[in-house]
């Protein structure tokens, strides 16, 4: 099979989301329903995945993490390391979804968070959604009363970082942001929210290196890729843009 220099990126990516896949029979695995998480999202699964992250991130070996499908209600979310184990996969095919009222998570910084890691794979078919229009219609007001809004999903130093093909809906803030990292591929995401929201960019990367993004979507109302101070060896291939400010 002949590969062109763009095309190799993106096949490196699939063969380790492949390989990562077929390989979770190596694996110990947790599914969070197991932990109490309820996929009809009427009451709060955020202890749940929090419960099935730390005994994931305790175990020695590999590790594989599943939310199946539904849609699951959960609040602020920090994931953070050092973990015993050397790789955790987690599978998203369910919906994760933010509580109604945009103050519970408007005053958090950050949605789901995860802070010092090392070989996180976020992969699967699943979405965020962030309920960021009454938000964004508070601030459109002038409220002085209105939260700044929080980031939907945010890596801080760490390494070796996974993000495929997931989606991202209606973000309060910035959808994705990269800081402090290094050795991160995101692919074949999709970002989505209106053209008039404030501040939603879609993805955003500082103070890292060596940071891939590919075959994604990104339709917002800010900058669709936003490029912070002390960004190193960030490459950018095949990125359909817009609405949003560009690149």
């Amino acid at each position: 099979m002949k590969l062109s220099g763009c095309n190799f990126h993106g096949v490196i990516v699939i063969v380790f989301v492949m390989l990562s896949i077929s390989s979770t029979s190596a694996m110990t695995n947790f599914n969070v329903l197991n932990f109490g998480a309820n996929p009809i999202g009427r009451t709060d699964s955020t202890d749940s995945f929090l419960k099935a992250w730390n005994a994931a991130c305790s175990t020695a070996d590999s590790t594989f993490i599943y939310v199946p499908k539904g849609r699951y209600l959960v609040g602020s979310l920090a994931f953070k390391g050092q973990c015993k184990s050397p790789q955790i996969i987690i599978r998203i095919d369910g919906t994760i979804v933010a509580p109604l009222d945009y103050g519970v998570l408007g005053k958090w910084e950050n949605w789901v968070s995860f802070e010092r890691v090392s070989g996180v794979s976020i992969i699967g078919q699943g979405a965020f959604d962030a309920k960021g229009p009454s938000l964004w219609a508070c601030k459109a007001s002038s409220s002085n009363s209105c939260p700044l809004g929080t980031t939907t999903l945010r890596f801080t130093n760490s390494n070796n970082i996974t993000i495929n093909g997931l989606t991202s809906l209606n973000s309060q803030m910035f959808h994705i942001a990269i800081n402090g990292c290094q050795n991160v591929q995101i692919q074949g995401v999709k970002i989505i929210a209106a053209g008039d929201s404030p501040n939603t960019d879609g993805i955003h990367v500082q103070l890292s290196t060596n940071v891939e993004i590919f075959n994604s979507s990104i339709k917002t109302g800010d900058d669709c890729i936003s490029i912070g101070p002390g960004t190193k060896n960030l490459w950018i291939e095949q990125v359909t843009c817009g609405p949003g400010h560009g690149i």
